[in-house]
């Protein structure tokens, strides 16, 4: 049977990921995977071509982009390019993978619009953007400057919650986590 499609998309600091790895981790019996992307940086650490990321050059990403190989792509600095291919995502599905997809709210837009009633899109919200700031300095990972600049992005971000299949306002972690279990399961029934 063929795999279905799980869209989660949030801004930073939304405890999108924290739910991802929470479904995966904690609930095999959903038979999640993740969508394995491309990038054209470099490898980091022990990052494996085929496992974290499918690593190609620049000429190689743009190539792809020419001929449309790709659901979603950005070019997050210049040559330095994230996407997924549509031929990965299938050859997933195809061998009755479920895809995760954890990408930022553009691309979770653009894949649901691929797919339409095949995915399910999912809009990871913190409670406020107040609360959004206090998560972010309590990591104590980014500079204050990079901080205002994720709360800038993450304001525009916000906007895109309506054009998601289901919004769950991560005020609760545990709740926010119940409540994606929730409406997975259900989908995947």
């Amino acid at each position: 049977m063929k795999g279905k499609l799980i869209i989660v998309s949030a801004p930073s600091g939304s405890g999108k990921s924290t739910i991802v790895q929470w479904l995966m981790q904690e609930h095999p019996e959903l038979k999640l995977y993740f969508s394995i992307s491309c990038t054209s940086r470099a490898p980091r650490g022990t990052e494996q071509d085929g496992v974290e990321y499918f690593f190609l050059t620049p000429e190689e990403f743009k190539a792809k982009i020419a001929n449309n190989e790709f659901l979603e792509y950005e070019e997050v600095y210049e040559n330095r390019f994230y996407g997924t291919l549509k031929q990965q995502v299938e050859n997933q599905r195809n061998h009755g993978q479920n895809v995760v997809f954890d990408v930022d709210v553009k691309g979770g837009v653009n894949i649901k619009r691929y797919y339409g009633d095949e995915a399910l899109s999912l809009f990871i919200q913190p409670p406020s953007v107040t609360e959004l700031r206090r998560r972010l300095e309590g990591r104590g990972t980014d500079s204050a400057e990079a901080i205002e600049q994720r709360l800038a992005k993450a304001e525009y971000e916000l906007t895109f919650a309506p054009q998601f299949d289901h919004v769950i306002v991560n005020d609760d972690l545990e709740k926010a986590k119940q409540e994606t279990l929730d409406i997975v399961s259900q989908f995947l029934k």
